[in-house]
């Protein structure tokens, strides 16, 4: 399961994409993970500012792996899609993306840092993925760009409405879309 440190990372992440960051405190985090009291202080010496860091470089990663391990740019864009549309689902519509939720409410440039390091980690692999599959450089730079905004607005969208149709759409239009830069026309 992790150590305590690893499971107040993952439970910082889990709570702030429902809750959002200024309503999840470290008490819940150390709640949710089942870590002693003292480790927030232990291995988050930085404080709240350091555990929400960390949590958003945990789901800047897990979307990072997401990506990096599809064949191609269509399996990578399904992938993303159905991992948040099995969240926002399995949450009843109250998960959304734990480094959307931190970006909005950034007290702390640090952290807004981190976030804005998370989406251009992703849009980097995605365009890698795009140009590998034959789109040129230019073409897969902005639609690397439009697929990261599309699905974060997509996913607020769905959360906030309870139901899936704006996931479903922009998920159907930005597969013709990748599908057509890659060149192929397999999906």
């Amino acid at each position: 399961m992790g150590s305590p440190r690893d499971r107040m990372i993952v439970s910082a992440a889990l709570l702030i994409r429902e809750r959002g960051a200024h309503a999840t405190a470290i008490s819940d985090v150390l709640e949710h993970s089942g870590a002693p009291r003292g480790s927030a202080y232990h291995h988050f010496p930085g404080g709240r500012t350091q555990l929400l860091c960390e949590a958003v470089d945990y789901a800047a990663e897990h979307i990072a792996r997401r990506i990096s391990s599809a064949a191609t740019a269509v399996k990578a864009l399904d992938l993303i899609v159905e991992n948040f549309r099995n969240q926002l689902t399995d949450s009843g519509f109250r998960a959304g993306c734990p480094v959307v939720a931190v970006a909005v409410e950034a007290d702390g440039t640090d952290v807004l840092t981190r976030a804005g390091a998370a989406f251009t980690r992703w849009i980097d692999l995605i365009d890698e993925r795009l140009q590998a599959d034959g789109a040129s450089p230019d073409h897969a730079a902005e639609l690397a760009m439009l697929i990261t905004t599309s699905i974060e607005g997509a996913v607020l969208v769905t959360r906030t409405t309870g139901n899936s149709t704006a996931l479903d759409l922009v998920h159907r239009q930005l597969r013709a879309l990748v599908t057509a830069a890659s060149g192929d026309g397999k999906a």
